[in-house]
């Protein structure tokens, strides 16, 4: 069963090429790091600091854009695994009576996720929360 969990801290280094983010558990301690890229920290940075959209869509806005447009509505995002020190996740999209899971790197799904008001659930696999734990 996957655990709630939620954006808990961005950190940006310009001295670094690797970002990272915080995801923690929604009701519980349990929280765990992701090293992003530089892009994807500062889309989801303005995002959750920005209310305002910018005048013309962001790479991922047209994700959202695209999922629409064919029917379907983003519904949440699931990171499913962690493998050789590498995190994957899904988009899930609601389309007609079935969702359909997207794979995609944990960072552009939770930039997706906050382009929403309020943003989409984040979802853990609980083996990749015990994983980052050890």
């Amino acid at each position: 069963m996957p655990v709630p969990m939620q954006l808990a801290r961005i950190i940006i280094s310009e001295i670094s090429d690797n970002q990272v983010i915080y995801l923690k558990e929604r009701d519980g301690d349990r929280q765990f790091p992701i090293l992003i890229g530089l892009f994807e920290a500062t889309s989801i940075d303005r995002r959750v600091k920005v209310a305002e959209k910018p005048p013309r869509p962001l790479t991922h806005d047209v994700i959202v854009q695209v999922a629409e447009a064919l029917g379907g509505t983003i519904e949440s995002v699931v990171i499913t695994e962690l493998k050789d020190h590498t995190y994957y996740a899904h988009l899930r999209i609601q389309r007609g009576e079935s969702i359909v899971e997207v794979d995609c790197r944990p960072s552009d799904a939770i930039a997706v996720a906050v382009t929403f008001d309020p943003p989409l659930p984040i979802y853990v696999a609980e083996e990749v929360l015990e994983q980052a734990a050890s």
